[in-house]
C-alpha cells in the first residue's frame, strides 16, 4: 500500500463561549493528538490544526450573560482554551481562531467562489422577528415549549431537556429571548447550499466508498440523513456577529457559523504555512494528502455531508476518514454546563496538575483514563472511582511497577549499568519475551492506523504486564543470593563457581531484556503518554530521537555497559479522599444550580427576606474620606495555600496596584480579567500571606451568598473617581 505524502489532522474547533470539559477532550482532541504523535514518530509529514470557533449566537449570548462584549468573550476563552490544551499536552502545530482577518478573508473567498459558479441558491423565506428589539432572531434567540417532551427549556435549534433537534417553527408558544415578547414572521432572503442536488454523490461517496472503513455509527448517521431527504441549508443569516457576506445585497447578513467554522481548518493551515514559509495548497488540493477529521458525534453531519460537499464544489480534497466518537457521561449522568454537572479541563488542571503532588504525571494519568474509556463505539462513563482504579491498578501497579522494579534491580544487581546479553543461554522464556516485544509493535501500529486507540493502549499495558510476569518467573533477586558468599571474606570454591557464573548470566539476561523492554515501552507509550515517555528517556539518558517508531521492536536500543540514572516513580496513587472530594464537589455544584433563585414565600404570601444588620450612622465628612476609583483587573491568580484569596493586578489609570481579595471561592482568575471594579484606594497597605495589598475591591452579596462586583454600567476610563 502506498502511503500518503502528507497528513492533515484536524480536531473540531471548540466554541469560544466557555471552558471545555473532559468529554470534549476525550471526543475530539486526545484521539487526534495520539494519531498525530504516532505519525510524527513514523517520520511522516504531518500538520495538526485546531482553533477557536468564535462566531455564531453562542458568543453574543455568553457576552450578555457576563455583561460584556462578544470580542471580550472570545479573547478571554480563546486564550483560556489554548492554555488548557497546552497544559494537557495537545501537540497542535497551530491553534488558530476564526476571528483572525486571514480566516475572514478565506471564508469570504470560499463563499464568493461557490456563489460565482451558481453552486448556491437564493431563497426568500419567513423568519421570526422581534419588533421591540428590531432584529431577526437566530434560532438560539427563540425559546418556547418543546413539542416532543413538553419542557419549557427548548430553543429554536434544540431542546435542552430531551436533546431533540428542533426548528423555530416547531416550538409551542415561542418568545424572543431578547425582549420576552412573542415574535412575528417577516420575509428575508438568504443564500442556501442545495444538498439534495448532490445526493447521488454523497450516497456513493459515503455509503459505498466508505461503507467498510468508516465507523458504523458514522455511516449509520449519514445514511439516516441521506435517506431522510437532504434539504437545502442556509449559508447566511441575519446577525451582527460574524463574517460579513461579501456582496452588496448581503448587507446586514453574516455567514452561518456552520459554514464558516470548518473553513477554519483551511485558514489555520494557511497561517501555519505563512509562519513556516511553506505552501499550504498541497494540504488542501493534492490527492496525495490524507485528511482526517476528529470530532464528536454531534458534528458528524457537518464533517461527513456538508463540509465534504463544500470541499468538492470548491475543488479541494475530501476527508479520508472521520473517526467520530460518541459522548462521555459523568458519574451516571450526561455532562451539562447549564446544570453544572461537568468536569472542566481547567478544574482538573487546577485540582491535580498544578498542585504540589501534581505535574505532568497527572496530565498523563488523565490522558490514560480518557483513552481507556474512550467512547469510540458507544457512549461511555467517566467515574472518579474508575479513574482511581485505572491509575492505581494499571498505571502504578503494572506499567510503573515494571519500570521501577527494573531500575531498582538494575542498580542493585548490575551496578547501574546495562548488562550484556548472553545469547548462547537464551531460553524459551527469554525468546517468548523478545517475540512479545516485536509483535506488540505490529499490533499497536495496526490498531493506530485503524483509529482503535483503546485497543492499542491496552496492548501497551499488556506488554508491561508481560514484563512483570517475566521478572517474576526469573526472580533475579533469588539468583543473586547464589552468587554472594555466605560470610564476608569467604572465597568462592571451585565447585560453586560454575553455578554462580550461570546465575550471573541469568541475571544479566533477565535485566538486559527488561531494560530493552523498558526502552520499547517508552516508544510505544509515547503517542498516548508523552510526558511519561520523556521521563523514561531521562532515566535512560538517551535523546528523544530514540522515540522514533522505527526503533520499536528492537532489543538492542540500550548499549551494554551504559550507565543509567536512578529510578523515578512515573506515577502517584490517587487517594480515596481525592475522589471523594471530587464527587462531593460535583454534588454541591449541582445542588447550587438547582436551588430556587427566589426564597420560598411565607404563608401570608410575602417573601422571607434576609436582613443585613444596619451599621451605625456616620457623618458625611467620614464618608468623604473614602477615595473610590474605577479600576480594571488586568491579571489575576490564586494565592498559594489560601483557598479564599486571589492576587489581583488592577489598572487605576496612573498606576497598577496589587490587591489581595477574598473572592477565590466565587470566581476563577480567568473569569475576571478585564472586569471593571470599584476600588477603595486610600486604605493603609496590609500584608496578606506575605503579599502587600494596596486597596479593597467593593463587592455586593446576594441572598444566596454569591458575591458580585460593584462596577460601572458602561466601560469607563480606569482611574475615574466615584462620588
Amino acid at each position: 500500500m502506498t502511503l500518503p505524502k502528507r497528513y492533515l489532522i484536524t480536531s473540531a474547533l471548540p466554541y469560544a463561549n466557555g471552558l471545555k470539559h473532559v468529554g470534549h477532550l476525550a471526543g475530539a482532541y486526545i484521539p487526534a493528538d495520539i494519531y498525530a504523535r504516532y505519525l510524527r514518530a513514523q517520520k511522516r509529514e504531518v500538520v495538526f490544526v485546531c482553533g477557536s470557533d468564535e462566531h455564531g449566537t453562542a458568543i453574543p449570548i455568553q457576552a450578555t450573560k457576563e455583561g460584556t462584549t462578544p470580542r471580550a468573550i472570545i479573547d478571554k476563552y480563546h486564550e483560556a482554551m489554548r492554555q488548557d490544551f497546552e497544559d494537557l499536552g495537545m501537540s497542535f502545530d497551530i491553534y488558530h481562531r476564526t476571528s483572525d482577518p486571514l480566516h475572514h478573508e478565506t471564508a469570504q473567498e470560499f463563499f464568493t467562489y461557490l456563489n460565482d459558479r451558481n453552486e448556491l441558491e437564493v431563497k426568500e423565506t419567513e423568519q421570526y422577528y422581534d419588533e421591540e428589539a428590531n432584529s431577526f432572531l437566530a434560532d438560539r434567540y427563540i425559546k418556547g415549549t418543546c413539542p416532543n417532551c413538553g419542557s419549557d427549556r427548548a430553543f429554536g435549534d434544540q431542546c435542552e431537556t430531551c436533546g431533540r433537534t428542533l426548528s423555530p417553527d416547531e416550538l409551542i408558544n415561542p418568545v424572543s429571548t431578547l425582549s420576552g415578547k412573542t415574535p412575528v414572521k417577516r420575509k428575508t432572503s438568504h443564500w442556501y447550499l442545495p444538498l439534495g442536488k448532490h445526493e447521488n454523490f454523497l450516497r456513493k461517496w459515503i455509503l459505498e466508498q466508505h461503507r467498510d472503513d468508516w465507523r458504523p455509527t458514522v455511516v449509520g448517521q449519514c445514511k439516516s440523513w441521506i435517506e431522510g431527504g437532504l434539504q437545502s441549508r442556509a449559508v447566511t443569516r441575519d446577525l451582527d456577529w460574524g463574517i460579513k457576506v461579501p456582496l452588496p445585497e448581503g448587507a446586514g447578513k453574516v455567514l452561518y457559523v456552520w459554514f464558516d467554522a470548518p473553513i477554519g481548518y483551511i485558514s489555520a493551515t494557511r497561517q501555519w504555512a505563512l509562519d513556516h514559509k511553506k505552501d499550504w495548497k498541497p494540504y488542501w488540493y493534492e490527492k496525495d494528502t490524507k485528511l482526517v477529521h476528529f470530532i464528536g458525534k454531534d458534528n458528524i453531519v457537518f464533517h461527513c455531508i456538508i463540509f465534504p460537499l463544500m470541499l468538492k464544489l470548491h475543488g479541494n480534497i475530501l476527508p479520508e476518514n472521520v473517526p467520530a466518537n460518541e459522548f462521555l457521561n459523568l458519574e451516571g449522568d450526561k455532562m451539562s454546563t447549564s446544570r453544572n454537572w461537568k468536569l472542566d479541563m481547567r478544574d482538573y488542571i487546577n485540582d491535580f496538575v498544578k498542585t504540589e503532588n501534581g505535574g505532568t504525571q497527572c496530565v498523563d494519568m488523565l490522558r490514560y483514563y480518557l483513552t481507556q474509556i474512550a467512547p469510540e463505539t458507544k457512549d461511555s462513563e467517566f467515574m472518579w472511582k474508575g479513574f482511581q482504579d485505572a491509575v492505581n491498578s494499571e498505571l502504578v501497579s503494572i506499567f510503573g511497577n515494571f519500570i521501577n522494579r527494573t531500575w531498582v534491580l538494575m542498580h542493585k544487581l548490575c551496578g547501574g549499568k546495562v548488562p550484556r546479553l548472553h545469547e548462547e543461554i537464551l531460553n524459551e522464556t527469554d525468546k517468548a519475551l523478545i517475540t512479545d516485544i516485536q509483535l506488540a509493535k505490529i499490533k499497536i501500529e495496526g490498531l493506530l492506523e485503524e483509529y482503535k486507540f483503546r485497543e492499542a493502549l491496552f496492548e501497551v499495558i499488556d506488554l508491561s504486564r508481560k514484563g512483570n510476569q517475566y521478572l517474576q518467573k526469573n526472580e533475579p533477586w533469588i539468583l543473586a543470593k547464589k552468587i554472594s558468599p555466605n560470610r564476608p571474606g569467604e572465597e568462592v570454591s571451585a565447585a560453586d563457581l560454575p553455578a554462580q557464573e550461570a546465575a550471573q548470566k541469568r541475571i544479566d539476561n533477565t535485566m538486559h531484556l527488561c531494560l530493552q523492554l523498558s526502552a520499547n515501552l517508552a516508544i510505544l507509550v509515547n503517542p498516548f503518554l508523552p510526558f511519561t515517555a520523556r521521563k523514561m528517556m531521562h532515566m535512560m539518558k538517551v535523546v528523544d530521537k530514540m522515540l522514533d517508531w522505527e526503533n520499536a521492536g528492537n532489543i538492542k536500543l540500550l548499549s551494554v555497559g551504559y550507565s543509567l540514572r536512578e529510578p523515578q516513580l512515573l506515577f502517584r496513587k490517587i487517594e480515596d479522599s481525592e475522589t471523594e472530594a471530587q464527587i462531593e464537589k460535583l454534588k454541591s455544584g449541582l445542588k447550587k444550580m438547582e436551588e430556587p433563585k427566589n426564597p420560598a414565600p411565607q404563608a401570608g404570601g410575602e417573601e422571607i427576606k434576609k436582613e443585613t444588620p444596619a451599621k451605625p450612622g456616620i457623618q458625611f465628612d467620614d464618608f468623604a474620606k473614602i477615595d473610590l476609583k474605577v479600576g480594571t483587573i488586568v491579571a489575576a491568580e490564586k494565592v498559594e495555600k489560601a483557598d479564599k484569596l486571589l492576587k489581583l493586578s488592577v489598572d487605576l489609570g496612573t498606576e497598577t496596584r496589587t490587591i489581595v481579595s477574598g473572592i477565590a471561592l466565587h470566581f476563577q482568575p480567568e473569569e475576571i480579567v478585564g472586569r471593571q471594579v470599584t476600588v477603595v484606594t486610600n486604605l493603609a497597605p496590609r500584608k496578606m500571606r506575605g503579599i502587600e495589598s494596596n486597596g479593597m475591591i467593593l463587592m455586593a452579596e446576594d441572598k444566596a451568598g454569591k458575591l458580585h462586583f460593584i462596577q460601572p454600567g458602561t466601560a469607563i476610563d480606569p482611574g475615574s473617581s466615584v462620588s
